[in-house]
């Protein structure tokens, strides 16, 4: 457990006991045993995952990654279990609280896809997956924000906004799954459902610390899901683990009779995909490194590597690999913007209570977020869907996914590996780069994405497995090796276990040493430390108090200056960073101050936190820097 994990576990006991059940970090199957011993029901799990949503929504951290909560789930929740108790479980997701993306369609919810234009489209039907997760049993608890129309990646949208990453609020979750991908991640349901045209799964599973499936083109019914490209768009699940993972593909894949292109799935499903996590998955298997996705500079890049060195040690062979061509035949590859325009005209077309028409028209009326109007104005300027770029697009396809299929045959590799992002999570407002999502995209191959690591800065870094046609239990199967070998799951800061159904308060302590004295409160979930220093005046020609991170027991750097100039009394905040909130948690922080007589500083004073029931004196601080846990 990392340092301010289990400083926040004994906030908790300090300010009371915990609740009987607490549904953070809990799995899909800790929480149906839970139901199935009596500990716990369907309607009680709902009430503590809205307690949640309540509090860090738009409070706190302020994730905004919600859109609607179904004003049903109560009630939807109490009926499944009374199902229970008269006729017994359904199976794994009985009862179970489940979150879905925007751009599938739900009865009883409105369907927006991000945009102001349909925020108030109410759907008469569900989307096929949604169908079958409520089939299953699942109690659809609400919607995720996204970003607007599933037209980019950091998950800003005119009906909802901007979507905050857990792990830093500060930065973005990824998209256009955003919602999805920070709900998940700060326990706001058990799963929830993402769309993937490129890289929408994947890219919100990497920046939340999460897994995220994006299936075989044709795995799973597209019926009901607001269309970025028909040709190229997927829906499939999002999890904090794969077993939850492949307990959401038992239940939303396979062929929808209205649905094409989800026939050829019939044959390649397998009795259930949990049978494929199997412990030591990665013993002999022989995975291939796509340097064509690694950058020597790029901070998910680094993390990537260290992480493949460790699978190396758990059994895996690793191999180079080249693949002759692939960046060529990836260029101009993508058909999102010969098809959008048209393929939502006629997903709209087709529902006579859509609020509009056509892209032309949430253009001229306004009904987009500024940032999105670049892209939305050079996809309605498209003359037809049929072109030119659109045709050659296509047959870049089978080009595509024969040369990687070729290399892996070649080398005799289970499955190729490359960072889902080669830069972190972009702060709010600058654009995201290091995407890696096209190979999958246009090969139609699968490629499963789950963590890799952490940055110094404690930020989540994904890493994709990327396999054969209908691979996806194979693929399971190795990345699970690799779960249960890194353990790299970690619960994000700015959401921590309620108290009382409320989000923990602040805590205040106070530190003093020779000439000075503090006052501190530590806000946890927004990462501040608020303090009021006084000086002696006996201490003069004051030059500077400086906050420093101890290193073990040497001294550390400065991380904030607290105040400058002959000053004796001055109040402040400084928002810590990942590392600084390892430090305070460890009891590593400290306050020098400077004058001219003491150049080198004054006797340290030491921030010590509460001293709280079973606390130890010098906790952890968790793994080395590329895997550390925030």
């Amino acid at each position: 457990m990392s340092a301010v994990l289990l400083f926040t576990a004994l906030v908790l006991t300090a300010h009371g006991a915990e609740p009987a059940f607490d549904v953070i970090e809990k799995t899909i199957p800790e929480l149906q045993e839970a139901m199935t011993a009596g500990r716990v029901t369907s309607r009680q799990l709902v009430e503590l995952y809205l307690a949640r949503i309540a509090a860090y929504d738009r409070q706190g951290p302020r994730l905004n990654a919600m859109v609607v909560l179904n004003p049903n789930a109560s009630r939807e929740a109490d009926a499944l279990d009374g199902e229970r108790a008269s006729r017994g479980s359904r199976g794994p997701l009985h009862g179970v609280p489940i979150l879905i993306k925007d751009n599938f369609e739900t009865t009883g919810m409105p369907t927006a896809a991000g945009s102001l234009a349909l925020a108030t489209y109410q759907s008469k039907t569900d989307a096929y997956q949604v169908e079958k997760l409520r089939a299953a049993g699942a109690v659809i608890i609400g919607k995720t924000n996204m970003h607007e129309l599933a037209a980019g990646i950091t998950s800003i949208s005119s009906v909802a906004g901007q979507t905050r990453n857990p792990y830093d609020p500060l930065r973005n979750p990824g998209g256009s799954s955003g919602g999805t991908g920070a709900a998940l991640a700060a326990s706001f349901a058990a799963a929830g459902m993402g769309s993937d045209t490129c890289g929408s799964i994947r890219i919100p599973a990497a920046n939340n610390n999460l897994v995220g499936l994006r299936g075989t083109r044709g795995l799973a019914s597209g019926r009901g899901i607001v269309p970025l490209s028909t040709t190229q768009d997927i829906g499939g699940p999002l999890a904090r683990t794969l077993g939850d993972l492949a307990l959401m593909l038992d239940a939303t894949v396979g062929p929808d009779p209205e649905d094409p292109s989800s026939a050829a799935s019939a044959a390649h499903i397998p009795r259930s995909y949990v049978d494929a996590l199997r412990p030591g998955g990665l013993k002999g298997a022989r995975l291939g490194v796509l340097e064509l996705y690694f950058g020597p500079e790029e901070d998910g890049s680094a993390v990537v590597r260290t992480a493949i060195d460790e699978m190396k040690k758990a059994g895996a062979e690793i191999v180079e690999v080249q693949v002759p061509g692939l960046e060529e035949l990836l260029r101009d590859s993508s058909v999102i913007a010969s098809e959008f325009k048209f393929d939502l005209a006629a997903f709209l077309a087709a529902r006579e209570d859509a609020p509009v028409k056509s892209l032309d028209e949430i253009l001229k009326q306004g009904l987009y977020d500024a940032s999105m109007e670049t892209t939305l104005t050079r996809r309605n300027a498209v003359e037809k869907r049929d072109s030119e770029e659109h045709r050659r697009a296509l047959i870049k396809r089978d080009a595509i996914r024969s040369a990687v299929v070729a290399a892996m045959d070649e080398h005799r590799l289970a499955a190729l590996l490359y960072p889902t992002l080669r830069r972190k999570p972009a702060r709010i407002g600058d654009a995201q780069q290091g995407t890696t999502c096209q190979l999958s995209a246009a090969s139609g191959l699968p490629a499963l994405s789950v963590p890799a690591g952490f940055t110094e800065d404690g930020l989540p870094i994904g890493v994709e497995f990327l396999g054969r046609a209908w691979s996806e239990a194979d693929l399971l199967t190795m990345a699970f090796g690799w779960e249960q070998e890194s353990k790299l799951r970690r619960a994000p800061f700015s959401t921590p276990a309620l108290v009382n159904g409320k989000a923990p308060t602040p805590v205040t302590f106070t530190a003093a040493a020779k000439n000075i004295a503090a006052d501190f409160v530590y806000d946890a979930i927004l990462s501040e430390l608020r303090y009021t220093l006084r000086i002696d005046a006996a201490v003069g020609d004051l030059r500077l108090v400086a906050l420093h991170r101890g290193k073990d027991d040497r001294a550390g750097p400065i991380t904030a200056r607290l105040l400058e100039g002959d000053t004796r009394r001055v109040a402040g905040t400084v928002m810590l960073g990942h590392q600084d909130r390892e430090a305070l948690a460890a009891g590593r922080l400290y306050v020098r101050y400077y004058t001219a007589s003491a150049p080198l500083g004054s006797e340290p004073l030491r921030l010590t936190l509460p001293s709280l029931p079973g606390r130890p004196s010098t906790p952890s601080a968790g793994p080395g820097p590329s895997r550390r846990a925030p």
